[in-house]
């Protein structure tokens, strides 16, 4: 087992008999040779439970049923079910804080008045229902406006011609 770990391990490529390359490079040479032996790497099957298992695709089906690294994920699947199992038997002890919160009493206490954007009087009373709007305010010098239009014309728009 400590063997088949080892990363200066030579390892034969299963698109050409000639390459022995060693473990720790096997994948990167795998996607390399298989780009170079497109004929070969039609006729080989990848293994689902390791990608450096090239198998030929009549031995795919048993090498799958036999294949070394099918324990280890059965194995993971199998303990990834437990703890779910174990997970979802656990009771919660959460519970939701008490909520002191009360918005609209809130309301009905506030003494100042709220903001309104664009805006700087309101009336006295200071019953937030009853604020009433007195004066807008921008920030443009007395006798300016806003433009109606932009100063330019956008090019997907034709003077109204349609396209």
């Amino acid at each position: 087992y400590s063997d088949s770990l080892d990363p200066e391990k030579l390892l034969q490529c299963p698109y050409d008999k000639n390459h022995q390359i060693r473990a720790c490079r096997f994948p990167y040479h795998l996607i390399k040779c298989r780009k170079n032996h497109p004929d070969v790497a039609s006729k080989l099957a990848t293994c689902p439970f390791n990608a450096r298992h090239q198998v030929p695709r009549a031995e795919i089906s048993h090498h799958i049923s036999s294949c070394d690294d099918r324990s280890c994920i059965e194995q993971d699947v199998v303990n990834q079910t437990r703890s779910l199992r174990q997970e979802t038997l656990a009771e919660s002890t959460w519970q939701c804080p008490p909520c002191d919160e009360d918005w609209d009493k809130d309301l009905r206490e506030q003494t100042s008045t709220p903001f309104v954007w664009g805006t700087t009087h309101y009336c006295d009373n200071n019953s937030p229902a009853n604020n009433i709007v007195m004066e807008h305010k921008n920030n443009l010098a007395s006798g300016m406006r806003v433009p109606k239009s932009l100063p330019y014309v956008l090019p997907w728009k034709n003077n109204g011609n349609a396209q």
